[in-house]
């Protein structure tokens, strides 16, 4: 059977660090506080100069030295992400330029913290229909462009990073096995950012309005998250008639720690299965999976035919699931 293999993973974080004793110096906070309801400890943030196209080459050259092919080899290019460099172009015709991947197609997706996934389901499609045989795929964010750091309930929560991933059209049962995708648009006003598109271009009135910073009504976006993770989980297991005992390691969206915690408790996943990094980089939105996914690989913590269970939940509403066998 053809499927879509991770052949290389990469990733990206930039230099400069916020904690969260420097955020408690900025808003009413404080490091325990910010530690017991969400598991964050610092996150990364992007220094002058950098952008979020910065991050995606930086991780996209560890990946494609991983999996042992040049830029050249690429046939395309998906980068997902919800803060591109600039409206126009997309991130990922600048990646592939920088790369000079100049024989691949290029195109950004934005789904929010889902993003990757759909991008990994896109790129999946592709090589399965016979249209590829490599794809570089990509989650890179710069959120604290988009960040308010006057508001302390969203301010804690965000970091910068990219992550990537070569993906590889191969014979075999290694690869992408499934992936489930889902949205509600319904919910579009619990985590959105208002300005900046065509219905509140920039003006004085929406920079005043701080319109160009991420909304969110944080207990509204954990509730509905808790349920649509644990729910994509559980049916893309039954769909692929496997039990939670059989995943080697769940790599989820790395939000909130306790969201994390009740997924592995919904699959009855010991801790020693689920990879937890959410200390060190905070919400990272399409980068969290991928960045999630490339420490585990280098860490040695993913063996060959193991079977990883990726998820993500963001805005949108966007949630899906990815299973994997390495």
């Amino acid at each position: 059977m053809v499927r879509a293999r991770i052949i290389g993973t990469g990733s990206y974080t930039p230099r400069k660090i916020l904690s969260n004793n420097d955020l408690a110096r900025l808003v009413d906070t404080s490091d325990e506080w910010i530690m017991t309801r969400t598991g964050i400890k610092e996150r990364h943030v992007a220094g002058d100069g950098e952008a979020t196209s910065t991050f995606a080459y930086q991780a996209a050259l560890k990946a494609l030295e991983m999996a042992g092919i040049t830029a050249g080899d690429l046939d395309m290019i998906i980068v997902a992400t919800v803060t591109p460099d600039m409206l126009t172009p997309s991130v990922a015709c600048l990646l592939q330029h920088k790369l000079e991947a100049y024989q691949a197609a290029a195109f950004d997706i934005s789904a929010g913290c889902t993003g990757f996934l759909y991008a990994l389901s896109t790129a999946d499609s592709f090589i399965r229909a016979g249209n590829c045989s490599k794809v570089l795929v990509v989650g890179a964010e710069s959120l604290s462009k988009i960040t308010d750091y006057t508001d302390r309930t969203t301010c804690i929560l965000f970091g910068d990073g990219a992550g990537a991933v070569v993906l590889s059209r191969e014979q075999g049962q290694q690869g992408i096995l499934s992936t489930l995708l889902y949205a509600d648009g319904s919910c579009s006003d619990l985590l959105y950012m208002p300005g900046g598109g065509s219905a509140h271009p920039a003006s004085p009135e929406t920079i005043a309005k701080r319109y160009h910073y991420l909304k969110m009504d944080g207990n509204k976006v954990f509730k509905r998250a808790v349920k649509a993770l644990e729910d994509c989980v559980t049916q893309i297991l039954e769909k692929n008639k496997i039990t939670g005992d059989q995943i080697a390691l769940l790599i989820s969206h790395q939000a909130n720690l306790r969201i994390i915690q009740a997924i592995a408790k919904r699959l009855e996943l010991p801790k020693e299965k689920v990879f937890v990094n959410i200390q060190k980089y905070g919400n990272t939105s399409s980068a969290s999976v991928p960045i999630a996914l490339d420490e585990a690989n280098r860490q040695n913590r993913i063996k060959k035919n193991d079977l990883l269970l990726m998820n993500a939940f963001g805005a949108g509403f966007t949630w899906g699931s990815a299973l994997v066998r390495w």
